[in-house]
């Protein structure tokens, strides 16, 4: 079973080159305007028992020839989630029928059909990484007409049943909009949390997000989640660098607190090829350190805002901070999350690859 994050193309222009006397096209300007990553794009690795947990994570994963999200996207979190236990897979295939301009997964209008023993296989990947907590994301599936809910029903069904105590989150689409899919999906479902991300501030879903897709049409579904299932937790993730300014970022969280999501995730937006939305800024950890203590303010349950935070960072430690539990950034701060409550400790620096 494929449960891979494609980057689309990765090859490289012939043209210029040692002899070239021409000017620069289009494309090789593209590539030259790529921004560079500031100093503060590091982490930390993992010592001790997590260290311990991520190489048996690791070597599962290579014996048994899994495929995740987390090494697939490159994550820069890769190490701190697989030392808690923690991995994302993706279903429904590897490419999306819609096309954002931020995504590097593969867009196309027909899609291969459902692998109908999905479920199956990725409940034996879970068992065999030996998780404690998975989230199974999703791509568009536009041309189903229930935009994939039952798949992912069923996805998220067999992963419980066959790892009872594996906690799960299910990182979804918005089902082309459609209200009773997804009402149909979470009756019932073995879920903790329910995520869907809003991505960018409402302005740039023109720029930014597939015209099928909308900030407000996000909105309804998290909504939606929370009125069928008060007892999961509802989840959003909203990315910075895209052209928004500090006000829409804080207006933006505001909307989503106020359609009672209970967590949210921020982290800046990086380039995954020169085809796609350059990027606009990279502010600094303390405007992250900033969003964060508004977040808290805002009331939502649970926080992870900084450069390298993606919309799964430290997804089962977001769960029990939304419980009550410790904040998540104050639990061993790898430098990913930044906060204004944060521990400044830090352990062996690494530089992130965006190569």
């Amino acid at each position: 079973m494929e449960r891979r994050l494609p980057i689309i193309d990765t090859g490289e222009d012939s043209s210029g080159g040692c002899g070239s006397t021409g000017p620069a096209g289009p494309l090789e300007k593209r590539k030259n305007m790529r921004k560079r990553l500031p100093s503060w794009f590091k982490t930390a690795l993992p010592t001790g028992l997590a260290q311990s947990r991520y190489n048996d994570t690791k070597s599962n994963v290579t014996t048994h020839g899994l495929n995740t999200v987390c090494e697939e996207a490159r994550c820069p979190n890769v190490h701190d989630c697989w030392g808690r236990g923690t991995a994302t897979f993706m279903v429904a295939g590897e490419v999306c029928t819609r096309g954002c301009r931020f995504c590097a997964v593969g867009t196309v209008k027909s899609p291969p059909e459902l692998n109908a023993e999905e479920p199956g296989e990725l409940a034996d990947a879970v068992y065999n990484m030996g998780l404690s907590y998975a989230v199974i994301t999703v791509v568009n599936r536009d041309d189903l007409e229930d935009g994939g809910a039952m798949h992912y029903r069923e996805c998220i069904s067999e992963v419980a049943n066959k790892n009872p105590g594996v906690g799960l989150e299910l990182l979804c689409s918005d089902l082309d909009g459609n209200l009773e899919a997804l009402e149909q999906m979470l009756d019932g479902l073995p879920l903790r949390v329910f995520a869907h991300n809003v991505e960018c501030v409402p302005r740039l879903d023109g720029i930014v997000r597939d015209p099928r897709a909308s900030f407000g049409q996000s909105l309804e579904i998290l909504r939606k989640a929370k009125e069928v299932r008060p007892d999961v937790l509802t989840k959003t993730s909203l990315m910075v660098g895209l052209g928004e300014s500090d006000g829409e970022v804080e207006e933006a969280m505001r909307m989503v607190r106020e359609a009672g999501v209970d967590m949210i995730t921020l982290g800046q937006y990086l380039q995954p090829s020169y085809r796609h939305l350059p990027v606009d800024r990279f502010p600094e950890p303390s405007i992250f350190a900033d969003w964060d203590r508004l977040a808290r303010d805002l009331g939502f349950g649970a926080v992870a805002s900084g450069p390298l935070v993606r919309s799964s960072y430290r997804a089962g430690l977001l769960w029990e901070e939304a419980m009550g539990g410790e904040p998540v950034v104050t639990r061993d701060s790898t430098g990913s999350a930044v906060s204004h409550v944060q521990s400044q400790k830090r352990l062996v620096v690494v530089e992130v690859d965006n190569s």
